[in-house]
């Protein structure tokens, strides 16, 4: 069953939030929390007059093995996730499982005095399904449909549970909105939403949903800080990390994305195959007796960078090795082959293209893949600007090109931060 937007006036939930707001305290925090399938990245915000000011940054590593490892960062300094710091910077600890990492990190909240106003807690939920198409407050019955969501998003949704669940032992009267990575392509059209299969299928819920919706919607809300028009144009953001996909946006709406019913498909990615031949994974099932749980694990653990180059997910290491190590540099082949590939069909999708924007890991930081994903796009009145690719400036493309081409970071948990705020104001 499909929940249907809210139909009130974007502008009016503008006024109703800032009214609301006016009855938060400016010592009250907003905690933000993101699960990844073995790590955990939390942002602590201090919510005041209709805004977030980050105070702190927490991140877990190795989650599951024996050598697990937290660190935080005050405000806008070090933040993890942005760099990976020095190995100092990082407290081994035994991390047996991502309630246990956010426990950790509730635990020294709580001796570093933030704890004690804590408005609410938001989550990042990688998969909605059909059901969720903007942030809710968290319940029983929000809980009983993500279990449901497991077998989906086998990766993701358990440790986003685990953390709800340890949030609610932890501060219990606290509480907690779900924020949907797929909330923002819920309004794609329903031609691109479909998979030429059985209807019966469709009807059941199998459908493309697409993901990385919190940071497309965190870019698209930056791109309009800074040029309105051109973020009612012809947009496609490149969010390039780990996890990789893009999106097809034209009048702020979603019209196409690459990632499809799971996060799987699309674009190759740091340990994720992207799309395949469904021919292949039937052969495998067949040929080698594959169980589904190691077909799983061949598919979303082993394959992308990590499967080609036979050595690492890290396009850093990658570009490093490229020039003596043929596997490597296959590896970056690929992967920015197949980014321009599927750049050309979104392009399709819009009709032409104003802005091109990179996010992400890689694509704020990685000028030789932006180059190579962008080499030969001329006649789409793609052009770089080599120096300001280089440097990583906000603005890559030459002056006066047809497309702008830009570097707009991320920040999900900004996002998360922002929605939760909204909505438990809204409720307030």
């Amino acid at each position: 069953m499909a929940v249907t937007p809210s139909a009130a006036p974007q502008a009016r939930r503008a006024v109703e939030t800032a009214v609301a707001d006016e009855n938060v305290a400016d010592d009250a925090r907003i905690l933000a929390v993101n699960t990844g399938s073995s790590s955990l990245k939390v942002a602590l915000y201090r919510a005041k007059q209709g805004s977030e000011s980050l105070e702190l940054r927490a991140e877990a590593e190795r989650i599951g093995a024996r050598d697990g490892r937290l660190r935080l960062a005050e405000g806008r300094g070090k933040a993890p996730g942005k760099t990976r710091g020095k190995d100092s910077d990082w407290a081994q600890l035994d991390l047996p499982d991502h309630a246990a990492a956010l426990v950790a990190v509730l635990e020294r909240l709580r001796r570093m005095g933030h704890a004690g106003r804590l408005l609410a807690v938001g989550h990042r939920i990688v998969h909605g399904g059909s059901l969720y198409r903007e942030p809710v407050r968290i319940g029983p019955e929000v809980v009983g449909v993500l279990k449901g969501l497991v077998t989906v998003d086998p990766n993701h949704t358990p440790q986003a549970l685990s953390a709800v669940e340890a949030t609610a032992r932890e501060f219990p009267s606290v509480p907690q909105v779900a924020c949907f990575d797929t909330a923002f392509h819920a309004r794609m059209p329903r031609v691109a939403r479909l998979f030429a299969l059985p209807r019966t299928l469709s009807d059941e819920g199998i459908l493309r949903y697409g993901f990385h919706g919190l940071s497309y919607e965190y870019v698209m809300h930056e791109l309009r800080r800074i040029d309105p028009t051109a973020a009612e144009g012809r947009v496609i953001i490149a969010h390039l990390g780990n996890g990789a996909s893009m999106v097809a946006v034209r009048g702020g709406v979603g019209l196409d994305t690459t990632m499809g019913f799971t996060p799987t498909g699309g674009l190759a990615m740091g340990t994720r195959s992207g799309d395949l031949d469904p021919g292949v994974l039937i052969h495998l099932l067949r040929s080698r007796r594959m169980e589904v749980d190691v077909l799983d694990v061949l598919v979303n653990e082993e394959s992308g960078l990590l499967g080609v180059s036979g050595t690492t997910s890290d396009m850093r290491q990658l570009l490093v090795r490229a020039g003596e190590d043929r596997r490597a540099a296959e590896a970056v082949d690929l992967f920015c082959y197949l980014a321009k590939k599927h750049l050309g069909a979104l392009v399709a999708a819009l009709g032409g293209l104003d802005t091109l924007v990179f996010t992400g890991g890689v694509g704020e930081h990685a000028a030789p893949v932006r180059e190579r994903i962008c080499a030969g796009l001329g006649f789409l009145g793609v052009a770089l600007d080599a120096a300001h690719n280089a440097n990583h400036e906000s603005v890559i493309s030459v002056p006066g090109s047809r497309v702008t081409v830009r570097v707009v970071p991320t920040d999900e948990n900004l996002m998360v931060a922002r929605h939760t705020r909204r909505l438990i104001s809204r409720k307030e």
